[in-house]
């Protein structure tokens, strides 16, 4: 029989458990996606810089205008994304290992940063940005909204996991 005291410790020990499980996958992901983007630099600048561009696009002349064709503007936009995944990722990393020791205060405040910027990139960079104000969804070939979403969402998720209560005064954690 489960007592409602049985309950709470085991929230106590599952919830960090998969806070720091989520947060480990999603700061491995987004590690990843930073240093494919630096080892193989120019595969994703020209994704960046059709979309800065676009070129792809139904080419409407009243959208036209947003177009960002200077390749040192789409180059610097492609490196500030680079950077922002990498400290993202460096963030998501140190949040895995405050949770890993259990520090829960320091390990949800750096998860929540770290899914933060990810959110913020993916959200507004992507959807919203390139998505919408560059209108990536017109091009058949550089359209990164499913990607971009994908990531979003599971960013997320690994959030409000985050802040799920763990049955216990986390503040005395």
């Amino acid at each position: 029989m489960t007592t409602p005291t049985s309950r709470i410790s085991h929230a106590t020990r599952v919830l960090p458990l998969a806070a720091t499980l989520l947060t480990g996958t999603v700061a491995l992901y987004t590690l990843l996606v930073a240093f494919g983007n630096i080892t193989d630099f120019g595969t994703n600048q020209q994704f960046v810089r059709h979309v800065l561009a676009m070129d792809t696009t139904f080419k409407d002349d009243d959208l036209m205008w947003r177009a960002v064709t200077s390749k040192g503007l789409q180059d610097a936009a492609y490196v500030a994304i680079i950077a922002w995944e990498t400290v993202a990722g460096l963030v998501l990393a140190a949040g895995t290992w405050f949770w890993a020791r259990r520090d829960l205060i320091r390990g949800r405040a750096l998860s929540t940063y770290g899914l933060l910027m990810l959110m913020l990139l993916f959200g507004a960079g992507f959807i919203a940005i390139g998505g919408e104000w560059f209108a990536m969804w017109q091009s058949e070939n550089w359209n990164g909204l499913e990607a971009a979403t994908r990531a979003f969402l599971f960013s997320g998720v690994v959030l409000l996991v985050n802040h799920l209560p763990t049955g216990r005064d986390d503040s005395q954690a």
